[in-house]
């Protein structure tokens, strides 16, 4: 952190990013009240240690891969599959995040001249219908609640989405709400980080995404980037005074390095172009956005997906830890060594 300071970088603390203790785990986890809880204090313990250099905290990275891939469909760790429990995750998540954000403001140091600011990052969904029909905007609409409108709307507003619980009703489950949760949920949000990789085109034939024939990364993924710019738009429009950033977004290619040791990555170069692009224009259409992280530095474990998928700027060696900045990562810091627009 003091190097990060002393080379006039901003230091933002990101507090979860799925790595629960085991202990935690055992005793319940996130489907558990408890766990909540126990996340506050630990918020409290790391502001008591960095909160005199640090003045941005990010509580929770990405509740929809905790709750559903680590406790619906079983991808991620712990890897149980029970819909009961991911809703009660997602709660108990969104809870933490606030408990968090209320130990964090009342256990920063005062300091007028840099304000304490506390957030959270969503990997929001943004879902378009797949064709011009009812049942597509049917299913568009239910990947959007459930995928975006389950968390910001309790965040911002104070209350989950009608047509969310009602969906929930009609399969005989409900989210674990006691009183006072949505009130501590609701923190003042000094701003709402947003990671963006990708579109869903979904079909009422399935509710499932369908494929658009566009380019893909290393991920199968389809490069959308107006997406990025459509969905800046919406959540400004719809959760109106939440600064918006852009927390992740980036793109996993197959980089190799060339004979001269240069590391070419020219797809990945364009995808942040178009991307930072699509930026630009939602902050022309009214978004509040205000800043924008590339997903990643370097070359780095991708979960379950080990050390096969680079996403970083910089490439990394393995064997021998060398580290070579791409193409990309030079186009980067040209780039925002010569912006003026203010995204990056």
């Amino acid at each position: 952190m003091d190097r990060l300071l002393e080379h006039r970088i901003l230091p933002w603390v990101t507090l979860y990013h799925w790595d629960l203790p085991q202990e935690l785990e055992d005793a319940g986890g996130w489907p558990a009240r408890d766990t909540a809880e126990r996340f506050a204090d630990y918020a409290g313990l790391a502001m008591d240690a960095l909160g005199d250099r640090v003045r941005w905290w990010t509580t929770l990275n990405e509740p929809w891969c905790s709750a559903v891939l680590g406790y619906e469909t079983g991808r991620h760790a712990p890897g149980r599959r029970d819909r009961g429990d991911s809703l009660a995750a997602v709660h108990h998540l969104l809870l933490g995040h606030g408990l968090a954000a209320q130990r964090l403001r009342e256990q920063a140091p005062r300091d007028p001249a840099e304000p304490l600011r506390v957030g959270i990052t969503l990997n929001t969904t943004h879902a378009v219908p797949a064709g011009d029909t009812e049942a597509d905007r049917a299913a568009a609409r239910r990947a959007d609640g459930f995928g975006t409108r389950l968390y910001t709307d309790p965040l911002a507003l104070g209350r989950y989405p009608q047509d969310v619980l009602a969906a929930l009703a009609d399969e005989g489950l409900r989210l674990p709400v006691q009183g006072g949760d949505l009130e501590t949920i609701a923190q003042p949000l000094d701003f709402l980080g947003i990671n963006y990789y990708t579109s869903q085109f979904v079909s009422g034939a399935d509710g499932r995404p369908v494929p658009q024939g566009r380019p893909v990364t290393a991920m199968d993924w389809e490069i959308v980037p107006e997406g990025l710019a459509d969905h800046l738009v919406r959540l400004g429009r719809d959760y109106p005074g939440v600064p918006l950033y852009v927390t992740e977004n980036g793109a996993a290619f197959d980089d190799r390095a060339a004979a001269d040791g240069t590391v070419p990555d020219p797809d990945r170069t364009a995808y942040l172009a178009a991307h930072i692009d699509a930026v630009d224009r939602a902050r022309a259409a009214g978004a509040d956005v205000r800043g924008y992280f590339a997903w990643s530095l370097l070359d780095n474990f991708e979960w379950g997906y080990g050390y096969d998928k680079r996403f970083g700027i910089v490439h990394v060696d393995y064997p021998t830890q060398r580290r070579t900045v791409k193409q990309s990562g030079h186009w980067f810091s040209e780039h925002i060594r010569n912006s003026r627009s203010g995204a990056v």
